[in-house]
């Protein structure tokens, strides 16, 4: 189904573990109100857990609607709803922990996980926000644990255009994997939009995990 994954030389244990979180967060203020989060190598054993998740998750593949035709969904989906029970104990371990580290700030706790399977260079998502639900009109966050090969998500505010401070007018690139975790918030979903490109470039299977509150999508 695709290409097997190189393993980080820097996480070589087979022990899935998350370190904590506290000062180790790195926060970029953006413009209008957003912001990340950046906690690279968060969680260690990522390459085991991606084994687990690739083999024992039932992958769906999706079509969708787009430019009056319908097309393959270029990446696999798997979603897991408010009270379903994850496929692995680290991912319950991951909410927890994103729970007690942003809930005062976010003001409810993450609900949601949303998978979603990179098989190699073709799969791809392209430039959006997470807007569906209360997110099209309310600050919220959007929590994203990478496990695999690191593949590049870019930020650019919404429209692309604009320059100054914060990010205004360039494109940010965070390249994530192996237990890397980013974190959108503020405005981030309204006010700025991200994707994952395409690339002819040899690269590995990657798996992300989208932690969400109630009802954004």
């Amino acid at each position: 189904m695709y290409g097997a994954l190189q393993g980080s030389l820097l996480d070589l244990t087979e022990e899935i573990a998350l370190a904590p979180l506290g000062d180790s967060v790195l926060r970029t203020l953006l413009t209008d109100g957003a912001w990340i989060d950046v906690r690279p190598a968060w969680l260690s054993g990522a390459d085991a857990l991606f084994d687990r998740l690739s083999s024992e998750v039932p992958w769906r593949a999706e079509r969708r609607r787009m430019y009056e035709r319908t097309v393959d969904v270029p990446r696999l989906l798997s979603f897991y709803g408010e009270g379903e029970p994850l496929p692995h104990p680290a991912l319950d371990e991951a909410h927890d922990a994103l729970n007690a580290h942003y809930e005062d700030e976010l003001g409810e706790p993450f609900r949601t996980a949303g998978l979603c399977l990179y098989r190699d260079g073709r799969d791809s998502v392209a430039w959006h926000g997470d807007t569906i639900g209360r997110s099209r009109t309310e600050d919220t966050m959007v929590a994203i644990l990478s496990v695999g090969a690191p593949r590049p998500l870019l930020l650019r505010p919404r429209g692309g255009g604009g320059t100054g401070s914060g990010g205004a007018g360039r494109t940010l690139r965070h390249n994530l994997g192996h237990g890397d975790l980013i974190v959108m918030g503020g405005s981030c979903q309204r006010t700025w939009e991200h994707a994952i490109p395409k690339t002819t470039k040899p690269v590995g299977p990657r798996i992300s995990i989208q932690f969400r509150p109630r009802g954004v999508r």
